[in-house]
């Protein structure tokens, strides 16, 4: 059943990004734009990003996780490390992370390279997660086939008995990435398509250099 989306059009008018207003590090303006997106009521989810990564059958694919933590080393999520993304990091690390805020017209897209978390800091933010997200971590072999729903509420009945009376802790196939970016682009929407990008890339000694592209 065809449709045609060709007059879904939208003219982008609420802020403007110069030059001016970009300080030399880029993590400094990711933290000003998702601390205004967080503190938006027209925001839901801030912190969801889509995650894009090269898989073993050579496509790329995207999915939206959720980022856990921000500093000046990178960029954190938590995830199984046996799950399709999880083995795809680890054939090739070169990752990308996407923020969109529609309500914001803005965007941030970076580039970076995944690395595995030291496993303190797993295990810190594990215990503390909610039980039945950590018997969650448990029960699924995320990106496997199950045969059905029951079968996948039953192994979570088999985790919930196990734990019963004593700590939940981390498996050990499960825990976070950190993704070290190597290049930062902020999209901000401007009328008549003529949209504000400014790119950060990451320089062999540790600075960073400042482009407009063109929209």
């Amino acid at each position: 059943m065809p449709k045609d989306l060709s007059n879904y059009r939208k003219s982008y008018e609420k802020q403007e990004l110069l030059e001016s207003n970009c300080p030399k590090n880029p993590l400094d303006l990711f933290q000003k734009w998702f601390l205004h997106a967080d503190s938006s009521d027209s925001v839901e989810e801030t912190n969801a990003v889509t995650l894009s990564t090269i898989g073993k059958d050579g496509f790329p694919k995207s999915r939206v996780v959720l980022l856990k933590k921000y500093t000046q080393d990178g960029f954190v999520f938590y995830t199984n490390y046996n799950s399709e993304k999880g083995q795809a990091i680890t054939e090739n690390n070169h990752i990308c992370l996407s923020f969109f805020w529609p309500a914001l017209e803005q965007q941030i897209i970076i580039k970076g390279k995944a690395e595995k978390q030291a496993e303190n800091l797993s295990d810190d933010y594990f215990k503390s997660r909610p039980d039945g997200s950590k018997l969650g971590a448990w029960a699924s072999n995320q990106s496997s086939v199950v045969n059905s729903r029951e079968e996948l509420d039953k192994q979570l009945k088999n985790y919930q008995q196990e734990f019963k009376s004593k700590e939940i802790e981390r498996p050990p196939h499960w825990g976070g990435f950190l993704v070290k970016p190597v290049s930062i682009e902020f999209w901000q929407g401007r009328p008549n398509r003529m949209h504000d990008r400014i790119l950060y890339t990451l320089l062999e000694d540790f600075s960073w250099k400042t482009e407009r592209l063109e929209p």
